[in-house]
């Protein structure tokens, strides 16, 4: 069974699941716990709107700690697995991981956006943000002194590298005398 507290120690695990890094992965968790708490208070796991009881998590809970619960929804991001094997990886059934996968999105997606992190999707916005970022990382370059050398480091144009060239013009997928 795949648990946060059995793999934390092994910060090559985290990375490979997540691509995140400890730290990463723990600065990550108190925010998205807070929206994980805020979605279940309006919604039922059916995504239902909650209208009777209160949301509890009950003892049998398959993802019982926040920390689980953000392991399972970004590795299953990463990794791209099929619902039943990702269910098996946490010991769940594939339509109680595709419940537990439809509540979570919408969390980190919230999470994200709470952080000003959301990944953008359309090319104008990318270069607004990366503008943004490239004005902040300079004004705090500015303000402080460089310790790092990668702070005062400007983008470049292409690679003066010399590029790897083939022997031949053109490349053979398969012989003519192959096909029939």
């Amino acid at each position: 069974m795949l648990r946060y507290q059995n793999i934390k120690t092994k910060a090559y695990r985290i990375l490979d699941l997540t691509s995140l890094t400890v730290d990463e992965f723990e600065q990550l968790v108190p925010p998205f716990e807070a929206a994980f708490v805020r979605h279940m208070c309006d919604w039922t796991m059916e995504g239902k709107p909650r209208t009777g009881r209160r949301y509890s998590q009950y003892t049998s809970c398959p993802l019982p700690t926040p920390e689980d619960r953000l392991l399972f929804i970004l590795s299953y991001l990463k990794v791209a697995a099929l619902q039943v094997a990702h269910g098996a990886m946490f010991e769940m059934s594939q339509s109680n991981a595709n419940k537990w996968i439809h509540v979570l999105l919408p969390v980190l997606h919230q999470t994200l956006s709470d952080l000003e992190d959301l990944p953008t999707r359309h090319l104008v916005a990318l270069r607004q943000r990366l503008a943004e970022l490239e004005a902040t990382a300079l004004q705090s370059a500015a303000a402080a002194p460089a310790t790092s050398p990668f702070c005062t480091m400007a983008r470049n144009d292409r690679s003066r590298a010399p590029k790897t060239r083939m022997n031949k013009a053109r490349v053979i997928a398969a012989r003519k005398s192959a096909i029939r």
